[in-house]
């Protein structure tokens, strides 16, 4: 039996309604609907969401149980309050620049990187541009344009400069050293 899917969703603030298999929220960040397998059903009891699973003796559908409530409870959440990444870019001379829907990095390579946003995601960056926040009501979305940032150019170890998330902590390995005889 999952652990996660039993778990009831709080849905205050946020506005929830179950058609079939179709829930529909509504808060005051965003809207939309989940559509639950065949195997799951919800229940709404006064401001908790409650999924279960249509048949409990059947065990081969226990692995979307736990899935789709985490799911339906990250969709929520994100309909109350959005979702925020922080990445750091360390480095001299590397930071970011808003323009519009996209971000010019000046990473330390040859050229400048054009980093175009997508849609529902906007980005707050600091006067020095080395601190960036990604905010969105989509958790996955925020993570995913958060990592690549980050991927533009990764965290070395010997000098810790790149773009790291902000509670990476960086390994740091020791440089060459002049040997003893």
């Amino acid at each position: 039996m999952s652990k996660v899917g039993r778990r009831s969703i709080s849905t205050a603030n946020v506005s929830v309604s179950i058609d079939g298999q179709n829930i529909n929220y509504k808060g005051p960040q965003a809207e939309g609907t989940h559509v639950l397998p065949g195997c799951l059903k919800a229940t709404l009891e006064g401001d908790q969401l409650a999924i279960s699973l249509v048949n409990p003796n059947d065990d081969k559908n226990t692995k979307f149980w736990g899935l789709h409530r985490a799911l339906v409870f990250n969709e929520i959440s994100g309909s109350r309050e959005k979702f925020r990444k922080e990445v750091k870019i360390v480095g001299l001379g590397f930071k970011g620049i808003l323009q519009g829907n996209e971000i010019v990095f000046s990473l330390g390579y040859s050229h400048k990187i054009n980093f175009t946003l997508p849609e529902n995601v906007t980005v707050e960056i600091d006067k020095t541009g080395q601190n960036i926040v990604v905010v969105s009501t989509d958790k996955f979305l925020a993570g995913d344009v958060a990592q690549k940032i980050r991927a533009l150019r990764l965290p070395e170890p010997y000098k810790g400069t790149g773009i790291r998330f902000a509670n990476q902590v960086i390994v740091r390995k020791a440089g060459k050293t002049k040997g003893d005889k």
